[in-house]
């Protein structure tokens, strides 16, 4: 273990030698055994933070004896030294321009608010390499957006490791009776083990991912072509097929069975999208017992859709779907426009067991499907009347 010196302990807690002595004699810091090192360094930040948010000693104490801030001295192997350097001198540093630096922060997730910002020096790296992807011609608009949904899926996945590890192995040994000590002994030694698999992992993941959507992007482009769909498109624009699912009677269900039994029927009708939907789509979001569906083939998307639900006869409670194709905006990952709205109206309109298509669906969809024609129905935020079709598979 690096050993470092009073003072620079006192530094990356943000408080002062004393004040760090004081704690020690008060059991603030029970792992000191008379060597300063970063572990000690990150557990100090941590009471600092609970005193300026009026813990008291004796809770602190409390919390130490028991556990529940194992947690907190792991901070050291995550990368934080403690040391910051001014926005703008890091900035210069990389070769970028202040004003850039901070709004490629704030894409990411990082609070630059107000004046006189510092960033650790982790954050200086990522400017670099902000810095190195401009250089490389990535256009800015396309780097700000990519690093807000870098941003936003790092944050879910670090929100679930943290909450995963609290359910599954920090409470467990709390629930257990493990003195406090010996729980962060073993959630450090856990963390040491596991964290230098996450970026072998997520990297591999990545790879896996990138590779399918290139070959989807490739395929598209020669699709678009044969279907006479290659005229000019403005600057972020896609043509897509877009499928909305969710439960019919979700929010009676929950009245009746209770709020865990209806999150345990959300979580398989899920998994049971995950498991099915063709390789040309994805789920993109989930709210509660709706799912998001975007995929580049609306014939298998529909195809899909239709075996879905006739895979589903006599389970409760049923799906409906309703499913849309056009061209929607896309930004920062997300899908926008007239087009998503109107495939989230489709599905409203949908009875559980049912899937619902418009017109754009039931020409391009071919003859593999049978479809029955409803007729135009006025749906809600739209003026005009939209064509239904209610598709089902070929007998």
């Amino acid at each position: 273990m690096e050993s470092l010196t009073e003072e620079e302990v006192a530094r990356r807690a943000g408080t002062t030698a004393d004040t760090l002595r004081a704690w020690v004699r008060d059991g603030l810091l029970p792992r000191f055994d008379g060597t300063w090192t970063p572990e000690i360094a990150a557990q100090a930040r941590l009471v600092g933070r609970l005193r300026a948010r009026g813990h008291s000693t004796e809770q602190i104490r409390e919390a130490e004896e028991r556990g529940r801030l194992a947690f907190g001295g792991i901070e050291h192997l995550l990368g934080a030294t403690g040391r910051e350097i001014a926005l703008e001198d890091a900035a210069r540093d990389a070769g970028l321009d202040p004003e850039l630096a901070a709004e490629a922060l704030r894409a990411v997730g990082f609070a630059t608010a107000g004046g006189g910002v510092r960033i650790g020096t982790e954050d200086v790296a990522l400017l670099r390499d902000i810095a190195t992807a401009l250089a490389a011609g990535l256009p800015r608009v396309a780097l700000l957006q990519l690093l807000r949904v870098y941003g936003h899926a790092l944050e879910q996945v670090a929100d679930a490791e943290v909450r995963l590890f609290h359910l599954y192995v920090h409470e467990p040994l709390m629930q257990d009776g493990v003195p406090g000590d010996q729980i962060a002994e073993e959630m450090e030694d856990l963390v040491r083990g596991l964290l230098p698999l996450a970026g072998p992992i997520l990297r591999r993941v990545h790879a896996r991912h990138l590779r399918r959507f290139v070959a989807q992007d490739v395929v598209g482009h020669m699709e678009e072509e044969g279907a006479g769909n290659d005229g000019p498109r403005l600057p972020g624009r896609l043509r897509v097929s877009i499928a909305f699912a969710d439960l019919a009677g979700y929010t009676r269900m929950t009245e009746e069975l209770g709020d865990e039994e209806a999150v345990l029927a959300v979580e398989r009708f899920i998994e049971d999208v995950e498991r099915s939907i063709p390789g040309t789509a994805r789920i993109v979001k989930t709210i509660g017992d709706e799912v998001m569906i975007v995929g580049s083939d609306v014939v298998a998307l529909t195809a899909w859709a239709v075996a879905f639900q006739a895979g589903r006869v006599g389970r409760r409670p049923q799906p409906r779907i309703g499913l849309h194709c056009g061209e929607v905006l896309y930004r920062d990952g997300e899908y926008y426009g007239r087009e998503v709205n109107l495939a989230a109206r489709v599905a409203a309109r949908a009875a559980g067991g049912e899937v619902l298509v418009t017109k754009a669906v039931d020409e391009a969809a071919g003859p593999g499907l049978a479809r029955e024609r409803i007729g135009e129905v006025r749906l809600k935020g739209f003026s005009q009347a939209t064509e239904l079709f209610l598709a089902f598979p070929r007998r």
